[in-house]
């Protein structure tokens, strides 16, 4: 078997969240939780899977460093997603500072969970005045 024979882990399309409107939803939801290095939102969608947003701003480097840090964090949210209920979009938000697929995989394992329970526990009360079901 060789390695084009093995499936590549990817995130598919309906897997990510690409709207501007649909990570202002994650963020206006408040379920947040961080650890001084990663931000993790979290909001319940209705939709029956879980989805992805990164948001990687420019003072964590040019391009290059960026695009690393983005591929760092995919790869650590695919290892995890099996692991997650289904049903939550989740936004991170990574900090200033240098980064290992080790350290964000431990970070996201931490993070994650917690901040799907902060949007658990808040689903009954309508934060910020919508509707958390869409």
């Amino acid at each position: 078997m060789t390695a084009r024979d093995t499936p590549r882990p990817t995130l598919a399309r309906h897997q990510r969240l690409l709207k501007t409107g649909d990570f202002r939803l994650v963020y206006a939801a408040r379920n947040r939780a961080g650890d001084g290095r990663l931000v993790v939102y979290a909001r319940a969608n209705g939709l029956g899977r879980t989805r992805l947003g990164l948001s990687v701003g420019r003072r964590l480097g040019g391009a290059v460093q960026r695009n690393r840090i983005k591929r760092l964090l995919r790869e650590a949210f695919r290892r995890l997603r099996a692991d997650l209920p289904a049903g939550y979009d989740v936004v991170i938000v990574p900090l200033a500072g240098q980064y290992s697929l080790e350290e964000v995989d431990r970070g996201l394992r931490a993070l994650v969970p917690q901040a799907i329970r902060k949007a658990e526990a808040g689903r009954g009360s309508g934060a910020c005045g919508k509707a958390e079901d869409t």
